[in-house]
């Protein structure tokens, strides 16, 4: 019977449409409850699926369905949860293959018809038992919804066979193996991790699907449906029920309130929805964080449980199914400081030999990760040591914090040769670390809505932590040779793990946390026994680990005045090669986006000019200045130019050029432009960056008001973001200008991208007509959600003979343009430019001079039309 046959069949000819009025409403009552009362989301799930049973039984008797056919609610409605706009899976079971009874056909195809004419958005299949049987053998996602099926309406007998039949071909080995698998395959697809930016609330790791494997594999084995008998058979605690529920309803929360907002099925926290679900669930913002980082810690902290409690279970219910693979005990002696016997190790996995260790003495919470550091074959933590932890979490109080034989295996953690991410990591994921420490626990999925962090605070501090490691080891030189050279002659190590530790410790709170984290440092060493001198330091990396990266990347490294203060900062060798380690660390810890070889160069040369200041040598410009010639000529001879041929174009150029570039640089610049000096006409030359990606492009060409901001607008039209720029005018009128510059969407080491800048560049800079306007390029969903407050300052140099102006606002294409178009309608020279992106913010710094720029009425309206430019 077809839908429209449904309504001609009723007196009064309105049935559907009735049944689709009574769902309509239906559903609205439910949606409004739950609008009024947004924590309360088990009867919004359960109501939806009641609603749905009384309206599909309904239609089921409606289009007159035989009566030896059954109708089976499978997949999240099986389990009686349905989310506002999730689908409606059906199994319509037949008893006989469809073709074979051209009425039960028809009635079939009338019975789907009518749920969506009634507004249902089901997802139907049809099959007989051996259909089920033959295609669950084939399909595991097929074997899972019949695993949760529920009987809806029907010929009761006909389902039940089927059921008897699935569980008699269901094989709980192989099941578990291959959900094994696909949840695997489903946590690298959102990249491991439960913190991401976007999380999606079902499917990432910690969401609501790895609760649902556990059921699944648990009722696949004959273990239980429910929380509750899995408490019964010993696989949880009954305390753990409560802490997954908890847990479950916090993120089964915020699942229904993205439906709702999104008016569809939407299961990403997205940045659009993020702050309209911290509202509608009541998260107040604090004068240090948004209502959607509010949000979001508290999704991050419920899905750090959930991946926790994934882990142990599913190691528990793999030794159930394959008990005979259980190895044998062996203790661990031999551990300098440990009791013989205390832990034992099974086929690499460590456990306390009693399981009440915990409980008894919590201070062994820690020196359990010591042991992991230590143990010879020790893999990781066994299912029963993570219970046991799991369980004994409230014994790690403030009578734990204090206690000397914790302070004491907490700092052999940190001193250790090896092992230290490894079990940092683990001790975070076991909340172990942040139960120690208490301060770090208030960043525990802490997220950072600035635009270039894309970890959570306490997952960017163990980044840092792993990254400064690695410059410890021998197998990772290659990747930064010169941090690897000074690691391997720092002592002692653990120092910079404790900074990197601490570096970020006191993010959110309000208030510098470079000054907070320094006061927690100190508080730590003090109670930790931690020598005068290696605290100072500590102190002294947690304080200033910001400060190296502000000044390569925002002051002039050729200004020996901006070096002597630097090396002032640092005071000496040792705290220098110290925060350098540390600025590499923290901004390759950042993100993959963030980090740079041009970064890398400006750090390293910051560091090699202020090792020479600290070792006594008093800035001599003349004397670089003649240094870097004659390194210059040395390039310049294996090239064979002519004797003298470099003089007419450097008789055009003064020290600070000389200062500014290095040797090679000086050398690409000569031999390119040499024989050009004379001539009347611009000259461009490209070539592949020396300095990791991208390209350098020299601009040698009369100079002009507006040079610069046609430079930067065509490279703005060809879609170039520019890292750097040297501007430099030479004594006869000339600008010779640098800059290096990456495509985002080419790929610019790409030879054939230097011949088309070659011409094209040539070709605009011939240009007299206006400046064509700035493009402005799509915001992000992130830049629209998390705007950056433009900020523009002009101030004079410490020698009051420039002026430097600062720029932080969000990236976009035609930037720096706009920027270069106001400097050039009010005739300001650009001397220097400092480009400092930061994933999706930007942080310019420009070396400055102009006429106007000592008349405060001037500098207001440059600051005006800048702070427009930027904020469009």
């Amino acid at each position: 019977m077809t839908a429209a046959a449904v309504v001609a069949a009723s007196p009064d000819g309105g049935l559907l449409s009735d049944i689709r009025q009574g769902w309509k409403q239906g559903r609205a009552v439910l949606l409004n409850h739950f609008a009024r009362h947004p924590r309360q989301v088990a009867p919004l799930l359960h109501g939806l699926t009641r609603l749905a049973d009384q309206t599909l039984q309904t239609l089921w008797t409606a289009t007159g369905m035989p009566p030896e056919a059954a109708l089976i609610a499978v997949g999240g409605y099986g389990r009686g949860e349905l989310f506002p706009h999730s689908d409606i899976d059906l199994l319509l079971l037949l008893p006989h293959a469809q073709g074979s009874d051209p009425a039960t056909d028809a009635a079939a195809e009338g019975f789907i018809t009518a749920c969506w004419d009634s507004g249902l958005e089901i997802g139907a299949s049809v099959r007989t038992v051996e259909a089920c049987i033959d295609e669950a053998a084939k399909d595991i996602t097929v074997q899972t919804a019949l695993l949760e099926s529920r009987f809806l309406c029907g010929h009761r007998a006909l389902a039940e066979a089927m059921q008897a039949r699935f569980f008699e071909h269901l094989d709980a080995r192989a099941f578990f193996q291959a959900k094994m698998r696909e949840q695997q395959q489903r946590h690298l697809k959102f990249e491991d991790t439960p913190y991401a930016l976007e999380p999606n609330c079902k499917e990432s790791p910690g969401g609501l699907r790895d609760l649902q494997v556990l059921l699944w594999v648990a009722q696949a084995s004959g273990m239980g449906r429910t929380w509750k008998e899995l408490a019964a058979c010993g696989i949880i605690h009954a305390n753990t029920v409560r802490q997954i529920q908890r847990n479950e309803t916090v993120i089964k929360r915020m699942r229904a309130h993205l439906h709702m907002l999104a008016g569809r099925r939407e299961d990403r926290l997205v940045f659009d929805q993020q702050s309209a679900v911290a509202k509608v669930l009541g998260f107040a913002p604090t004068p240090s964080k948004r209502a959607g980082e509010l949000l979001m810690q508290r999704y991050y902290w419920a899905a750090k449980a959930v991946e926790q409690i994934n882990q142990i279970v599913l190691l528990d219910i793999e030794g159930r199914l394959w008990p005979q693979s259980v190895a044998q005990a062996q203790p661990i002696v031999g551990l300098d400081g440990v009791e013989d016997g205390r832990y034992v190790l099974r086929d690499g996995m460590i456990e306390p030999a009693d399981l009440q260790l915990f409980q008894q003495q919590p201070w062994t919470l820690l020196e359990i990760f010591a042991v992991f550091q230590r143990a010879p074959g020790a893999r990781g933590l066994s299912a029963a040591a993570l219970r046991a932890i799991y369980l004994a979490r409230t014994r790690m109080d403030s009578a734990f914090r204090h206690d000397p034989r914790s302070r004491e295996q907490f700092v052999r953690i940190l001193q250790a040769p090896n092992g230290i991410v490894h079990a940092l990591r683990l001790m975070n994921r076991t909340s172990v670390l942040g139960r120690y420490l208490w301060a770090f626990r208030r960043i525990v999925g802490q997220m950072q809505h600035d635009l270039f962090h894309v970890y959570t605070v306490d997952q960017h501090i163990l980044m840092v932590v792993r990254n400064m490691r690695r410059f410890f080891m021998p197998e990772h030189a290659h990747e930064y040779p010169l941090c690897s050279e000074l690691a391997a002659h720092f002592d002692p190590p653990w120092v910079l793990i404790l900074a990197a530790l601490f570096h970020d410790i006191a993010k959110g709170r309000g208030g510098d946390h470079s000054d907070l984290g320094a006061i927690e440092t100190r508080h730590f060493c003090k109670a930790h026994g931690i020598d005068a001198a290696n605290t100072e330091l500590a102190i002294f990396l947690v304080r200033e680990h910001l400060q190296m990266s502000r000044v390569a990347q925002k002051e002039d490294l050729s200004d020996p005045e901006v070096i002597a203060a630097f090396a002032q900062r640092v005071g000496d060798e040792r705290h220098l090669v110290a925060l350098y380690l540390l600025t590499v660390a923290d901004i390759r810890g950042t993100s993959p986006k963030v980090w740079n070889a041009w970064k890398g160069k400006l750090l390293e040369n910051l560091y090699r000019a202020t090792l020479r200041a600290l070792g006594g040598q008093t800035p001599q410009p003349e004397a670089e200045l003649q240094l870097r010639q004659r390194e210059a000529q040395r390039i310049l001879n294996l090239y064979a130019l002519p004797e003298g041929a470099q003089k007419p174009l450097w008789d055009t150029l003064d020290m600070g050029y000389f200062l500014r570039n290095d040797p090679q640089d000086i050398a690409w610049h000569t031999r390119k432009l040499y024989a050009r000096v004379a001539n009347a006409g611009p000259v461009v030359s490209a070539r592949l960056a020396p300095e990791g990606e991208g390209l350098e492009v020299l601009v040698y060409a009369p100079d002009r008001p507006d040079l610069f901001a046609r430079i930067c607008g065509y490279f703005d039209s060809q879609n170039f973001n520019i890292l750097d720029a040297k501007i430099h005018t030479t004594n006869n009128g000339w600008a010779l200008d640098s800059f290096v510059v990456v495509s985002p969407h080419t790929k610019v080491h790409d030879r054939a991208m230097i011949g088309v800048i070659e011409t094209s560049l040539l070709g605009e800079l011939s240009g007299t007509g206006p400046l064509p306007p700035a493009h402005h390029g799509r915001l992000s969903r992130r830049v629209r959600n998390f705007p950056v407050s433009p900020r523009v300052g002009l101030r004079p140099d410490d020698r009051g003979q420039r002026w430097i102006l600062s720029v932080t606002a969000h990236d976009r294409a035609g930037l720096l343009f706009g920027i270069a178009q106001v400097l050039a309608k009010h005739h300001i020279d650009l001397q220097l430019a400092k480009i400092t992106t930061l994933g999706e913010r930007v942080e310019d710094t420009f070396l400055v001079s102009g006429p106007g720029l000592g008349d405060a009425r001037i500098q207001n309206i440059i600051e005006s039309e800048l702070l427009q430019t930027i904020a469009d």
